[in-house]
């Protein structure tokens, strides 16, 4: 009996220790993702394993680490000691007009902590102090590179920075600033910028920082001018913004009217549907009218498949709180190359471009269109099927007026009598035949 009690009594403790260990999980909020990353706040994110795995090049940082998520990785160490150079060159060109040390830098920023811990879909591990180090760090860096690069500061001291006389360093910064992982929040860098001295004519920060990425979209400056006071939650998104077409809209969803995606490029053109370019501010501007598909230019390579991936990654993860513009225009690519990507969420009945698609579906559903399309690529898409149809339509016309001439009267017909007019045509048959019926024998076998 007492050993029953005795084991009843372990059990009994078990349990107990079972339900203790259940009940601190409970209580233990989610730190991978946090249950606040889907508030409007909420504006850097993880990249979801699935998009990952299609191509992490993309979106893993491969020089510099800004931000969270790559902070402290051994390949990112290279620039992350010259950030302090960075930080220091700040200090000293802002701190001869105003004063300002690193003690005015931590006042500013540490009112916005909670805002900061906010923007960010993981729980961050930081305590105060480090969390608002590294939002001053990386951000005096990303300043001071920004009005480098701009001309706002004397290029004669930067002639031997590594940073901007090796190219290739440069163009890697440039790529990894575009990375949804590798941001922190743009309130903290307009902060920060409020602190630069002002200058005749000094450009917005906004202007600063598409300027930056100029180099690499090389947009006009007067497209530039039209973005200088645009908002973005972090430098990927303003850049985004940037793009997207102002008379441009997300399409309102209509149960009753479903739109389908467009067939490829190829079976367009088959329908009688023409490509071509367009010159206009954005890439995304995409227009059909009267059978013609009109788009802008955009060259694709590494550097801006990296930048529309990481758009389209923002835009699925702050799904409700922005539009889809970058995930319509590459879905439309998908389309035209006919390779759907299944990883992605899309509602073509929301997006911008949701009339275009459903004109293009429409033109090319048109029976008319399809067939006359194809008789003009079997007749005339070559010289020899050309010739062929020629020979065909002379041959028809001959055929239908010979018995109307055969049949007149016996007496003269314009001065020619009637055996004249039949032998004439009796040669000229032989010659249609001879001279337009053999390219039609030659083409067919």
């Amino acid at each position: 009996m007492a050993t029953q009690m005795i084991h009843l009594s372990e059990r009994n403790r078990e349990n107990q220790d079972w339900i203790i260990s259940m009940e601190g999980k409970i209580n233990k909020p989610p730190e991978l993702l946090d249950q606040l990353a889907g508030r409007e706040a909420c504006c850097i994110f993880r990249v979801p394993q699935s998009l990952v795995q299609i191509n992490e090049k993309a979106y893993r940082p491969e020089i510099v680490s800004i931000g969270l998520y790559h902070y402290g990785k051994e390949h990112l160490k290279m620039i992350q000691e010259h950030k302090w150079r960075f930080l220091g060159a700040f200090l000293n060109q802002i701190g001869e007009q105003h004063s300002v040390g690193l003690n005015n830098l931590f006042q500013a920023i540490a009112p916005m902590e909670q805002r900061i811990r906010n923007c960010y879909s993981e729980t961050i591990g930081l305590d105060s102090h480090d969390l608002i180090k590294m939002m001053i760090l990386d951000g005096c860096f990303i300043i001071q590179l920004f009005r480098v690069v701009g001309k706002l500061l004397d290029a004669t001291n930067y002639f031997d920075d590594p940073i901007f006389n090796m190219q290739w360093i440069l163009t890697f910064l440039m790529r990894d600033l575009m990375k949804i992982e590798n941001q922190i929040p743009f309130f903290v860098l307009q902060k920060l910028f409020a602190r630069v001295p002002p200058r005749n004519e000094n450009p917005s920060l906004s202007m600063l920082t598409l300027g930056f990425f100029n180099r690499l979209f090389q947009r006009p400056d007067e497209v530039l001018k039209k973005h200088k006071d645009l908002q973005g939650k972090h430098l990927l998104d303003l850049l985004r913004l940037s793009f997207i077409p102002p008379s441009s809209s997300q399409g309102e969803f209509s149960p009753s009217t479903d739109v389908n995606l467009i067939p490829p490029a190829r079976k367009l053109h088959l329908a009688g549907i023409k490509f071509r370019s367009r010159e206009t501010d954005s890439f995304l501007d995409i227009k059909f009218a009267n059978g013609v598909l009109e788009m802008p230019p955009f060259t694709i390579d590494d550097f801006s498949s990296s930048f529309l991936l990481n758009c389209v990654a923002f835009e699925q993860c702050y799904y409700y709180h922005c539009s889809k513009h970058f995930t319509s225009y590459v879905t439309f690519l998908e389309c035209l190359i006919n390779t759907p990507n299944e990883d992605v969420v899309f509602d073509i009945n929301k997006s911008y471009m949701r009339e275009m698609f459903r004109d293009v579906n429409d033109f090319y559903n048109n029976n008319w269109h399809v067939h006359w399309a194809g008789f003009k690529h079997t007749y005339f898409d070559t010289p020899w099927s050309f010739m062929s149809a020629l020979a065909a339509l002379i041959l028809l016309i001959l055929t239908m007026i010979r018995p109307f001439l055969l049949s007149l009267p016996t007496f003269i017909l314009l001065g020619i009598p009637k055996i004249r007019v039949f032998l004439f045509l009796f040669f000229l048959n032989n010659w249609v035949n001879v001279f337009f019926l053999a390219p039609v024998v030659y083409v067919n076998c």
